[in-house]
């Protein structure tokens, strides 16, 4: 049975267009989110996460850095060298094994962060947190789809890259 004009493929346009607003919305979000942090706090938003994420776990690794950030190990190094380099982070070899790398807020990192705007993990990341758990599940199905359907996708790259350097 074919769909008419004014009937449900008109709805399921309209439905696809709101859609596609929403996810306008939310890159937008993100987008405003960022720029507020490089513009108060002078790092990026994937900088601040990691400082934030370094201060809540003193002494983790850069290893753990990455899984808590679901970004590639080198994507985490990278971070940590820039953090690093700008005096926010100090990284520390203790303990029998000195090839262990352990990571600490600094002063100035723990100055930052309390005068960064909020949420220190990104506004995407906030409200994906806050999801209860099945309606966490349903849009990692439906989003799964999603992606499954699209042409040109750049599944591999995309996965390790945090969302303010996108």
């Amino acid at each position: 049975m074919k769909k008419s004009a004014r009937g449900p493929a008109t709805a399921d346009r309209r439905r696809m267009l709101d859609v596609l607003e929403q996810f306008r919305i939310i890159v937008k979000s993100i987008r405003r989110h960022y720029q507020d942090v490089e513009r108060r706090a002078g790092v990026s938003g994937a900088q601040l996460w990691a400082l934030a994420q370094v201060a809540g776990q003193p002494g983790c690794q850069v290893g753990e850095l990455a899984r808590a950030l679901a970004i590639h190990q080198s994507t985490a190094s990278n971070l940590v060298r820039s953090l690093a380099a700008r005096g926010l982070v100090s990284r520390e070899r203790r303990g029998r094994d000195l090839r262990q790398v352990h990571l600490y807020a600094s002063a100035k990192g723990s100055r930052l962060l309390a005068a960064a705007p909020r949420p220190l993990i990104g506004v995407l990341q906030q409200a994906l947190s806050e999801l209860p758990t099945a309606r966490l599940r349903a849009l990692q199905a439906e989003l799964a789809h999603l992606i499954a359907r699209m042409r040109g996708k750049q599944v591999g790259a995309a996965r390790a890259l945090p969302l303010s350097e996108m």
